[in-house]
């Protein structure tokens, strides 16, 4: 496992658009998400052992805030073609194994992960009611054998303070992962 950390994209970006095809290959837009308070984008896939290990908590974050007004996407930019495990078919299976109840979507090109400014599996970006960048992120403390229980806590907390009309704590941790899979001559240069 390469640990991989965020890239802490700058707080305040305006949320870059994206029109990418789900598990059943609708296409899912970030406009479809106007009428939520807040939005949370994750970078996901199938493989990684960091994500596995919150699989279940994703899911359960996506049954907890759905109803208080929270989009959520999840997204996997993965080269399927290097990782099969990452491909379309065998997420369609993922989202059902998880349970995850938001659309999860396939970047093939890439280039909505570039965008984003996204490095890792998992990578949080939550947006405010204005689509500005409020909060970049680790779900929590836990990773793969540090024995720290999977509560969500710093997302779960950045969350709350938008929904409550709050400021999102200034300090935020970045997220930790598997790097995100690139395609050969495709991998970008962050700052």
């Amino acid at each position: 496992m390469a640990l991989t950390a965020s890239t802490m994209l700058s707080l305040g970006t305006a949320a870059p658009d994206f029109c990418l095809p789900d598990t059943e290959g609708a296409k899912v837009a970030l406009s479809d998400f106007d009428g939520n308070r807040v939005l949370l984008v994750m970078f996901i896939c199938n493989h990684c052992p960091y994500v596995k290990h919150v699989r279940h908590e994703l899911a359960r974050l996506g049954r907890d805030y759905a109803s208080r007004g929270v989009g959520m996407v999840a997204i996997n930019a993965n080269d399927a073609a290097a990782y099969p495990e990452d491909s379309p078919e065998k997420m369609r299976a993922e989202k059902a194994s998880a349970g995850y109840p938001f659309p999860y979507l396939y970047d093939e090109t890439q280039e909505v992960a570039k965008a984003y400014g996204a490095a890792c599996t998992p990578d949080f970006f939550v947006f405010d009611g204005d689509r500005r960048l409020a909060y970049r992120g680790q779900l929590d403390d836990a990773r793969p054998g540090n024995g720290e229980p999977v509560t969500g806590h710093d997302l779960r907390a950045a969350l709350d303070a938008l929904l409550a009309g709050q400021p999102v704590a200034e300090t935020q941790r970045p997220s930790m992962g598997c790097n995100i899979k690139w395609k050969p001559g495709n991998a970008p240069v962050y700052a």
